[in-house]
């Protein structure tokens, strides 16, 4: 039964724009929509009529909601899509933050320019192809522009100089080598013109090229090298595969498909970029909106970034609420006009179907991976939060200290939501005030200022977490959970000991014992190693800084040559160790640096 208060609340929605948000009966966001009428849609999930199982099941959880008015619809598109992205509510589609599909980048502004790999799309005059995905590794595709065209890849800051010397890429045939004048501006552009056709599907000589030189590798019975080639051009055969022939004048578009099971939904999106079908990309969301249509332009809110290539058609299968709306969104987010059309003949249309077909067949092999991950994740934090007797366990932060023998202490702060790591709201500390090996000083110190800074209202640190997990036994435990208290903070707190993986409450002697098949356990010993993996990478980091600044003092030893000493040896104690002969050895170190180190080590310097 619904409150009298949310029945008010109910009657009481106005008939503008804007954003609702849901909350379950401890306060959680669990879901985050938008309407063109907020007293018309949030009135939809409270009326008697039937509705999905996921929707419903959000629906059964929903205590309290409220809403934000926009002055535009377009407004509460970009509301909607930043707040879920801020609060990633556990009903909303959920897409991973993270790298986007490889690009080819090529400067042609410079005089030599370099062919690049970059994850990022920017308005700067360059000239992006891609994305590579679905079996095409972008790196091969580079090694064959290498092979066939010898057009460079080292960094953009070039100056041609004969006094420079070439590198083993010139030696093996892989480059035309402009740093050292070994080709002119005019010829390295022509090579540039090629290798612009060849990725844009307009010149064919590459597939020749590689063919004659397998020839004569096998030939010369170089079969390692052949190998090479021949793979090379098996990469080449699924690049021209991607060409659709009847695509006619269509160069750049995003065909979306969509199914649902009533659990789920999967959408996908046919991606053609410059004429070529680049692939499928196929994703399964859960989203709670009312439909197909919330569904995908919610998919949309999240799929499309500002660093990402935006085509100016779009097509879909039928048609959106809030289509005018959200083609506003897209073109102020790209920069240009983009259209969305729902073709329903010729080659959009048969574009679109292979999205759907693509849809339907990840949906039916994907469910029970998503049942899994939906059990490792999401229902290990309500299984864990039933264990210990707390409200909720969507939001966990943990901590864990690194130092050796006191020097360079850190502690780490990992956030997992919904059972699963959300790295931007990660932390590192470096510890100030505790001296020598003391990891309950530096758990005191972390947590203090933690806390101190939620207190004084950074909004970095505002979001609480539901339960706090420190990496250790009753008596770490103790002490994390003191510092918490003197801040004014009373949050659920627990301690996982490593040696019986016991799991310790606060005020309880006895510990919590799970079998290490729980889903419940193995959430805890997630993001326990995550915070560890966290804080020995900082403190990893630290000491080579450290290390670093110390052999800078050696004479003859800069930056560039203290970093390539301890990429040569194990451990900084080696470098002390070494011999002049092993010093001397060791690329990039002539033999006065090595005379200079070795001499540092075992006079009055850090080695005494």
């Amino acid at each position: 039964m619904r409150s009298e208060l949310l029945n008010e609340k109910i009657k009481g929605l106005p008939e503008n724009p804007g954003v609702y948000i849901m909350r379950n009966s401890v306060g959680e966001i669990i879901y985050i929509g938008k309407a063109v009428v907020l007293r018309n849609r949030v009135r939809q999930y409270f009326n008697n009529s039937p509705k999905l199982p996921k929707v419903q099941a959000m629906v059964d959880n929903i205590a309290d909601f409220e809403y934000i008015i926009t002055l535009s619809e377009k407004d509460a598109l970009t509301l909607e899509a930043n707040l879920v992205k801020k609060h990633k509510p556990k009903y909303n589609i959920l897409l991973k933050d993270d790298k986007h599909s490889p690009y080819i980048r090529i400067d042609t502004s410079l005089e030599f320019p370099a062919l690049e790999v970059t994850r990022k799309l920017r308005k700067d005059g360059a000239k992006y192809f891609g994305p590579y995905f679905n079996g095409i590794n972008v790196k091969d595709v580079v090694n064959i522009v290498k092979t066939a065209y010898g057009m460079r890849t080292c960094r953009a800051g070039m100056k041609q100089s004969r006094n420079s010397r070439e590198c083993l890429d010139y030696f093996i045939g892989l480059c035309k080598a402009p740093c050292t004048k070994r080709v002119s501006a005019e010829e390295y552009r022509e090579t540039v013109d090629r290798v612009i056709a060849f990725l844009s599907g307009k010149d064919d000589t590459a597939e020749k090229l590689i063919e004659q030189r397998m020839e004569r590798a096998a030939q010369s019975e170089d079969f390692e090298r052949a190998i090479t080639y021949r793979n090379q051009l098996g990469v080449l055969k699924k690049l021209n595969e991607r060409t659709v022939a009847n695509l006619g004048n269509i160069t750049d578009i995003d065909a979306f498909g969509y199914t649902t099971d009533g659990a789920g939904a999967v959408v996908s999106v046919c991606i053609v970029r410059g004429g070529k079908m680049m692939g499928v990309r196929n994703f399964y969301v859960t989203d709670a909106g009312l439909g197909y249509s919330d569904t995908v332009t919610g998919f949309m809110g999240q799929y499309y970034r500002k660093d990402m290539f935006v085509p100016r058609e779009i097509c879909l299968p039928e048609a959106v609420d809030s289509a005018e709306a959200l083609c506003g969104s897209l073109s102020s987010l790209c920069g240009k006009k983009v259209d969305i059309t729902y073709p329903k003949i010729g080659a959009k249309k048969s574009l679109i179907t292979c999205a759907e077909r693509n849809a339907a067949d990840f949906l039916v092999k994907s469910s029970a991976e998503q049942k899994r991950k939906e059990d490792m994740t999401a229902g290990a934090c309500e299984r864990l939060a039933g264990i210990l007797g707390i409200p909720s366990a969507r939001r966990m932060e943990c901590y864990d200290i690194s130092n050796i023998s006191g020097v360079d202490k850190v502690s780490s702060q990992v956030v997992f939501i919904g059972g699963a790591p959300s790295r931007a709201d990660y932390r590192k500390y470096r510890i100030k005030t505790v001296e020598g090996a003391n990891d309950f000083a530096s758990m005191e110190e972390t947590l203090r200022r933690r806390f101190s800074r939620a207190k004084a209202g950074d909004e970095k640190f505002s979001d609480l977490p539901d339960l706090i997990v420190i990496d250790g036994g009753k008596g770490q435990l103790s002490s994390a959970h003191e510092a918490m208290l003197s801040l004014g903070y009373e949050i659920p707190m627990v301690g996982l000991a490593k040696r019986e993986e016991e799991i310790f409450k606060v005020g309880e002697s006895e510990p919590i014992l799970l079998s290490k098949s729980d889903n419940a356990l193995k959430l805890l010993q997630r993001i326990r190693d995550e915070a560890h993996r966290f804080a020995i990478t900082y403190h990893r980091t630290l000491r080579k800084s450290r290390y670093v600044s110390m052999l800078e003092k050696i004479p003859l030893v800069g930056p560039v040559k203290a970093k390539i000493l301890l990429a040569a040896f194990a451990d900084f104690n080696d470098i002390k160790e070494a011999d002049e002969a092993a010093l001397a050895a060791i690329d990039g170190i002539d033999k006065a640096a090595a005379r200079s180190v070795y001499e540092f080590f075992r006079g009055d310097g850090l080695g005494r």
